[in-house]
């Protein structure tokens, strides 16, 4: 057996392991019973502490080493090489029981996270995300890092991005964000989307979200949706990935959050089977990954020909909405007003969202603030980027599961996919004739075969900077997105 061939061997062991956990992690989103929590925790520790091992191992180091010297330059072995080769340098720099402690500790805290907050308790969570910051500590000096620590949580997510590549694109979207809200502000121009709001039955909701994400694209004979505190997406295999949505009084909460998760879905089903169970299958980065997620939620499903095809379908599921012409509903779904809770925040403030977070958890690793003092210091910064205050800290500090599950460093991706998703919006449009016909239509083939095409079957072949340049002639920046907001909301708020 060939060196390659072995090492394909071992990544096969370590993804089965992976799958594993990463089912048992849904399962406890989705279905588990809170008595299952304890046992979960061990469960997911040990299983995470296994794949480490088994990725780490002699063996498998061993077989990297030799596959190397039998990959020809640009090839799909050559990349699966450097993907293994990268991994294997952040995996071994992290002890196997740290791997365990961390995943174990992660279990108890999301569990803790959902409590917690239905309680509007910060002081009962306050000890899990202490530890949550304490470990993501640890694992930093692990890993090993130039000029600031948050640079080697943020290479997880995203290869090659830095501190100061946040800060320069926050640089531009701040300014820009801040004039466009005030224009918007003093525009005159007042939404009234109170018909957004009521009790929506929940089986209609499901039927329709699922009917709207399998028209985009979303393949339902290899993936299915369900339901959790927190929408999101997972997998463990090209052939099954799985969406969550949640249902609240805002009726858009369950659409755009089953769309945005779909983006990720697609993006998943999209890499070659043949890569199937390999590293080099999915989405490259998770900024990357949030440009598709942002890209089927924002640009394709609050556009006015998206919702000329579908609003008549909804109303026929919910008749009190039947008054609703599609002119008002498009500027209701796309209402600029600033919010507390980030996953239903409209297009012009989300990134203010943002930027309170990575803000704040960078201050949180370098001590600069202390976990306890979180709620004071995020309601502050709540107050001075959108001007409101929280009314408690569920719709605070403790709204998302991100910092609970021990995602930090995780949050500029946000900002990323938001960015990316209009500069590949207008390569698309160049390609693809007539897009808004399309969507007018109901018609996305030629959009997701073209995302098909230069995104999704790409995998992880390529670097995400790399990916970015190659699709679009430019690297990751501010200008598409600025320009594609304020051309949209100028005419929406008669700018």
């Amino acid at each position: 057996m060939s060196a390659l061939a072995t090492l394909k061997t071992r990544l096969a062991d370590f993804d089965a392991l992976n799958a594993a956990g990463a089912m048992m992690d849904w399962d406890m989103q989705t279905y588990m019973p809170p008595g299952g929590a304890p046992a979960r925790a061990e469960h997911s520790g040990i299983l995470a502490r296994m794949a480490h091992e088994v990725f780490t191992s002699d063996s498998t180091q061993n077989a990297l080493s030799k596959a190397a010297g039998e990959v020809a330059p640009g090839t799909v072995e050559e990349a699966l090489v450097r993907v293994v080769r990268r991994e294997m340098d952040l995996r071994t720099k992290i002890p196997a029981s740290f791997v365990e402690k961390k995943m174990k500790a992660a279990a108890h805290s999301q569990e803790n996270w959902v409590k917690s907050r239905a309680a509007n308790d910060f002081a009962s969570f306050q000890p899990s995300l202490t530890e949550m910051f304490d470990l993501a500590r640890q694992e930093a000096e692990y890993l090993g890092y130039k000029h600031h620590i948050y640079n080697a949580l943020l290479d997880q997510y995203d290869e090659g991005s830095t501190k100061t590549d946040v800060d320069r694109l926050f640089g531009g979207l701040r300014t820009a964000g801040v004039q466009l809200i005030k224009d918007i502000t003093n525009s005159g121009v007042k939404v009234d989307d109170s018909a957004l709001y009521g009790e929506w039955d929940k089986a209609h909701q499901s039927a329709f979200t699922e009917n709207i994400v399998k028209a985009i694209g979303f393949d339902f004979n290899r993936g299915r949706q369900d339901t959790a505190a927190h929408p999101f997406c997972t997998n463990w295999s090209v052939g099954d990935v799985r969406l969550t949505t949640r249902y609240k009084p805002f009726i858009g909460s369950a659409i755009f959050g089953s769309l945005h998760e779909a983006g990720h879905g697609m993006y998943e089903q999209g890499s070659p089977m043949e890569w199937d169970r390999t590293p080099l299958a999915g989405g490259v980065s998770l900024g990357i990954h949030e440009s598709q997620s942002r890209f089927w939620e924002n640009i394709i499903g609050r556009s006015r020909g998206f919702w000329s095809k579908y609003l008549p379908e909804l109303q026929a599921l919910f008749p009190k909405l039947a008054s609703v012409g599609l002119d008002d509903w498009y500027q209701m779904i796309n209402k600029v007003e600033p919010s507390l809770i980030r996953v239903e925040a409209d297009e012009v403030t989300y990134n203010m969202h943002i930027m309170v977070r990575f803000e704040l958890e960078c201050a949180i690793l370098t001590g600069e603030l202390l976990v306890k003092d979180l709620p004071e210091a995020w309601n502050a910064k709540y107050e001075e980027y959108l001007g409101i205050t929280p009314d408690s800290d569920a719709n605070g500090c403790m709204q998302d599961i991100h910092w609970a599950a021990g995602l930090i460093g995780y949050f500029p991706t946000y900002t990323m996919g938001n960015c990316l998703s209009y500069q590949f919006w207008n390569v698309l449009k160049q390609d693809v004739a007539n897009t808004d016909a399309l969507i007018a239509e109901g018609n996305f083939e030629p959009i997701l075969t073209w995302l098909q095409e230069k995104i999704y079957r790409q995998g992880k072949r390529y670097q995400p900077k790399d990916l970015v340049l190659s699709v679009t002639g430019k690297p990751m920046g501010s200008e598409d997105y600025i320009a594609g907001i304020r051309a949209k909301y100028a005419e929406l708020y008669r700018l």
